[in-house]
This record gives C-alpha cells, sequence and structure tokens, in this order.
C-alpha cells in the first residue's frame, strides 16, 4: 500500500513507491496506465515538475488505491485555474468526494485569482454540481473562506445555499432553523431574489417547527419584497393562515383567506376551502364543520385527505361518535398510500395514529390501541416533534386511566422506548 501519511512525497515519490511495491517494470507500467514508458521515467525522475492532469488520471485510473494521494501532490504543484477546476469535477466523480473541500480551497488561495472573483466562480460552479452534500462541502469552503477574508456577500450567499440544503434534514428541523437564524446578520448582502427565499422558506421552516409568530413575521418581510406572484409566494402566505389559526386569531385567518382564494395554483383551491372548515371546527362551531369536512373528504384530492380525517377523528372523539370514527379507519389503506413524506405528513400520521389508538382503547380493542399509539410515536421521532410526542403519551395515558386499563411490562416499555427513545 502507498505510505499516505508522509505529506511531504512527491508524484516521483508516489510512482516510484507504487513499481517496487507492484515489482513493476516500465514497461508493465505503461501497458496498465497508457501513459508512454519515457514520461514515466521522467515523472519518477522528478525531471517533469509539473505533469498534464491527463497523464495524472491515468495513473490514477490504475491504482486506485493512491488517488487521494496523488491528487493531493498535483493541486499542490499545479496554478492554472482551467486544470484544477478539471481536478475538481473529477474529484466529484471518483470514489473520494472529501477532497473536494481541498482543490476548492487551493482554486480560492490560488494567488493568480482575485479572491472575490475566486469566490465568484466557485460559487457558480458548487450551484451546479447535483449531488447536495457536495454542495454543501463546497459551500462550507466558500463561507469559511469568505469569513476569512471578509468578504461579506459571499458569506451571505454561501450560509443561504447551506441552509437551503440543510433544512431538508427532517431529523435536524430545530438545529437547521437557528442556523438559517445567522443569514439574518447578512441579508443586506443577499439580493432582493435571495431575500425573498430566504425569508419565505424561514417562514415555512419556522411553521414547521411551530415557531407560529415567527412565522408570520418571516413571511410578511417576504410578501413586502416579493411583488410577482409564485407558488413559494402562495405557500407562505398559507403558512401564516395556519399560523394564526393555532394562535386561535380566526379573524386573521379569514381575511388572509380572502387574499389567498385569489392566487392560480392548484392547491389554492382545496387549501382554502379545507382551512375554512378547519376554523369552524376550531370554533367549536360542530355542526357546520363535519359536513364541510365530510364533503371534503369525499371530492378533494388525496394529498388533503389525512388532514381531513385528522379533523373529523378529532371532532367525532370530542362528541363521542364512535361509529363515525369506525367508518374512518375504513379509509386508512386508501390514505396511507397517497401521502407522500414530509414534515407536515409525519405530524400528520403522529395525529391519526393517535387518534386511532384512542378510538381502539375506548372499544376495548386495547393490544391494537398501544400498537396506534406506539406508530404515532414513530412518527414523531422522524422530525424531533417533541411536543407532540409529549400530547401522544398524555393522551395515551388518559385513555389507559378513563378505561381503567392496566397494560403488561412488555407493552409499558414499548411504549417508553418509543417516547423517550431509550434503545430505538
Amino acid at each position: 500500500m502507498v505510505d499516505i501519511l508522509n505529506h511531504n512525497k512527491t508524484i516521483s515519490d508516489i510512482i516510484f513507491q507504487l513499481r517496487k511495491e507492484k515489482n513493476l517494470t516500465y514497461a508493465e507500467l505503461e501497458k496498465l496506465t497508457g501513459v508512454g514508458k519515457p514520461v514515466l521515467q521522467k515523472l519518477e525522475k522528478g525531471s517533469t515538475k509539473r505533469p498534464e492532469f491527463k497523464t495524472v488520471k491515468a495513473i490514477t485510473s490504475a491504482f486506485p488505491e493512491a488517488y487521494q494521494e496523488l491528487i493531493e501532490c498535483y493541486i499542490r504543484i499545479e496554478n492554472r485555474t482551467e486544470v484544477l477546476y478539471e481536478v475538481l469535477q473529477d474529484v466529484l466523480s471518483s470514489e473520494e468526494p472529501s477532497l473536494a473541500s481541498k482543490v476548492a480551497l487551493r482554486l480560492l488561495e490560488n494567488p493568480s485569482n482575485e479572491t472575490e472573483d475566486a469566490l465568484q466562480r466557485l460559487y457558480y460552479f458548487t450551484q451546479g454540481v447535483s449531488d447536495s452534500s457536495l454542495r454543501l462541502e463546497l459551500y462550507n469552503v466558500i463561507v469559511k473562506y469568505s469569513r476569512k477574508h471578509g468578504v461579506m456577500n459571499y458569506i451571505a450567499k454561501g450560509l443561504l445555499q447551506k441552509y437551503l440544503i440543510e433544512r431538508l434534514d427532517l431529523k435536524r428541523l430545530e438545529q437547521t432553523f437557528q442556523d438559517g437564524l445567522e443569514i439574518i446578520h447578512y441579508i443586506d448582502f443577499l439580493s432582493n431574489e435571495e431575500k425573498v427565499i430566504y425569508y419565505f422558506r424561514m417562514g415555512l421552516h419556522a411553521h414547521n417547527t411551530k415557531k407560529y409568530r415567527e412565522c408570520i413575521e418571516f413571511c410578511e418581510n417576504g410578501m413586502v419584497l416579493e411583488k410577482n406572484e409564485s407558488e413559494l409566494k402562495a405557500r407562505a402566505h398559507l403558512s401564516m393562515i395556519n399560523s394564526y389559526s393555532a394562535l386561535k386569531n380566526y379573524d386573521k385567518v379569514e381575511e388572509l383567506l380572502d387574499v389567498f382564494e385569489k392566487y392560480e395554483y392548484d392547491f389554492v383551491y382545496e387549501a382554502a376551502k379545507h382551512t375554512r372548515a378547519v376554523t369552524k371546527a376550531r370554533k367549536g362551531e360542530y355542526e357546520i364543520a363535519v359536513p364541510l369536512l365530510e364533503e371534503n373528504l369525499r371530492v378533494f384530492s388525496p394529498r388533503f385527505r389525512l388532514n381531513i380525517v385528522d379533523e373529523l377523528f378529532e371532532i367525532y372523539l370530542k362528541i363521542d361518535n364512535l361509529d363515525a370514527c369506525s367508518k374512518l379507519l375504513e379509509k386508512e389503506n386508501e390514505i396511507m398510500n397517497t401521502c407522500p413524506d414530509d414534515p407536515n405528513i409525519y405530524r400528520a400520521k403522529g395525529k391519526y395514529y393517535r387518534h386511532k389508538g384512542h378510538y381502539q382503547l375506548t372499544i376495548g380493542v386495547i393490544d391494537e390501541g398501544v400498537k396506534s399509539f406506539a406508530s404515532s410515536l414513530q412518527y414523531l421521532n422522524k422530525i424531533n416533534a417533541f411536543e407532540e410526542k409529549d400530547a401522544c403519551m398524555r393522551e395515551f395515558f388518559y385513555c389507559l386511566t378513563k378505561n381503567s386499563i392496566i397494560l403488561n411490562k412488555e407493552f409499558m416499555d414499548i411504549i417508553y422506548i418509543l417516547a423517550y427513545n431509550v434503545n430505538e
């Protein structure tokens, strides 16, 4: 194996070591790599101070175990920007993507480039990288280098792009929201379009983490800047409506719904109609809410059905209509198979199985009821929804007490493990 601990080795050292380790003649090495014997001899002797990248790449193709060390040696001696970008492109498609940050830093430190020009080119190059984990690695380099050199606009741009990637990690919603708040300090260095994206995405994120006042503030800031219609703007508007609903400001909900209904996107009609029905339910006007929700369940597209069922389930349990609860359960397969994975769906599924467990414990189907509460906790664990998990546990123990149910240790252990992530 190549000794990768000696960081002062040169390409000629590596070729010599590879040839000796594998007991290869120059002719055999030529056959393996496709590189001519005279070129290999000059490389090994150190006569060629800066080989072409195609030569180095040919050697790495024959000896992939030496890829990282050869590339690290090569970028130390290569100053040509275009060639370094060729190296970066190769590294990104290799099995050594961790090298990407080293090549990117070499591009930024290249003395032949002005700092801001180098950052700008790397930033736009990074936007074209398809793999999000690799993009994140490169944005980290951009942010770190920009901080070191005081280039404020690329601190801002890099942080925004990092946030837009990291916010998709459903297990870290709270942490990534807090990370996103740092961008506020650099907001003046973003373009108007970037500010709009930031405000709306943070607003949606705040809603998904139940920070309803923050959601409203972020979305309002975006509304001021965004003069054109867009689907993102419409979704931010809906998040504001849902946030006011969660804060029990139903007058504001209905005021904003009047504006929201004017958007011309596919999801708007059903979202507005559903929200009006939910608002009636929140106000305790069940005689109006239930027929509206039942009608919506019959005619709406699949994407809304889970939320409609959750609302109906909650009402039926409150008014003790167990027959209606039973009929909702008949639609379970149809509803669950049409739900995409996102934080709101995981939260909705957690709510559904909580209601289902409540119903099952109430009618004496204890084993199945416990399993439903366990399913609720499993979905809530996917998004670290601690508040909803607490609500689930309170309802679970309420049902046990109300129905005089005593569980065996096995069932209690299952619930405890899921509720507190113990040995999960």
